[in-house]
């Protein structure tokens, strides 16, 4: 009788604990949600030559950068992705994951970096290594912000579910 008594007694602070973990997964996944709510968004265009490069940026509550990327330049195919990044300072430092044309099946991925100059954010060059799939900045090299094709200016955002 004892034994049967401990035994309700085990089962019962397991389900106590049950309800705990599950409670504590539901706060870490309302932190998750409240940390992806849009503070801002803003949208800018860069022309040159005949190359057209969209860009949408949304700053989320914890200050990370979410965005998508368009970039249509002469003789290649067109290039739409994801931005992903944070500022520090006046430059977003981001990934930029992206599939080429129709091509849905392979997609790249290159880090980026753009220096915010009043309404204007320009797209440096740097020098850019690869190990294990992975692409990044080489440490200890300057990213070029004068010499550069792309500089994007503030446009209106233009939604994308009204046709033209």
């Amino acid at each position: 009788m004892k034994n049967l008594g401990l035994l309700g007694l085990l089962l019962l602070s397991i389900g106590f604990q049950s309800c705990k973990n599950k409670e504590a997964e539901k706060t870490d996944e309302n932190k998750a949600i409240e940390a992806t709510k849009i503070v801002s968004t803003e949208c800018y265009k860069a022309l040159y030559e005949e190359d057209t490069l969209d860009l949408q940026i949304n700053t989320l509550e914890d200050g990370q950068i979410k965005g998508t990327m368009e970039m249509n330049i002469v003789n290649m195919p067109k290039k739409s992705g994801e931005i992903i990044g944070k500022f520090s300072g006046d430059t977003l430092y981001a990934s930029y994951t992206f599939i080429q044309g129709d091509n849905k099946k392979i997609t790249y991925k290159n880090p980026m970096a753009f220096l915010k100059r009043g309404t204007e954010l320009i797209l440096g060059n740097g020098q850019i290594a690869t190990s294990m799939g992975a692409s990044y900045f080489v440490k200890g090299t300057k990213i070029d912000y004068d010499n550069v094709k792309y500089k994007f200016t503030a446009t209106n955002c233009v939604d994308s579910t009204t046709t033209k």
